[in-house]
């Protein structure tokens, strides 16, 4: 169940929906890991199972994600219960890559602590960024203006 903690305008910045658009981008980390292996504990599994149902109300168009394992097993359910594959990309383009590629439309990044905070920065979010276990975030991305962030938290 998704709980609205805080929605925000964002601040002004270089990034934006193509004429026209908005896109909607949707952030969080990946779910709760081992110190060691990585692999996603008993927690992290059920947060990510949780996952489709906290999305239940919003069309997604695309799931991206780097290409490491606890990401791409917090994004599995989701993109199983949306018949959508998991895109994994190369870290140095993403903010070009999920609005320039999905203009207008809705898409999910799970991604890491240090991703995460350029994002939201490139994205002109305001306040902290959707670092911790069970952050989601809703970033409304126009071709003008001021972003907009609703701030969620999913799998508690």
């Amino acid at each position: 169940m998704l709980v609205p903690v805080a929605a925000v305008a964002g601040c002004a910045g270089a990034v934006y929906s193509p004429p026209g658009k908005t896109t909607t981008v949707i952030l969080l980390r990946h779910a709760e890991r081992t110190p060691l292996t990585a692999e996603l504990t008993d927690r992290g599994r059920a947060r990510a199972a949780a996952l489709p149902a906290a999305l239940a109300g919003l069309r997604i168009d695309a799931i991206y994600s780097p290409n490491l394992k606890r990401n791409l097993d917090t994004a599995a359910p989701l993109a199983r219960a949306r018949n959508l594959k998991v895109r994994t990309i190369d870290e140095t383009a993403i903010v070009a890559r999920l609005v320039g590629e999905n203009p207008g439309g809705t898409v999910v990044w799970v991604g890491n602590s240090d991703n995460l905070e350029k994002i939201y920065e490139d994205l002109r979010g305001d306040g902290l960024p959707p670092v911790g276990y069970g952050d989601l975030y809703i970033l409304k991305v126009p071709d003008k203006g001021l972003t907009t962030v609703t701030r969620m938290r999913y799998g508690d």
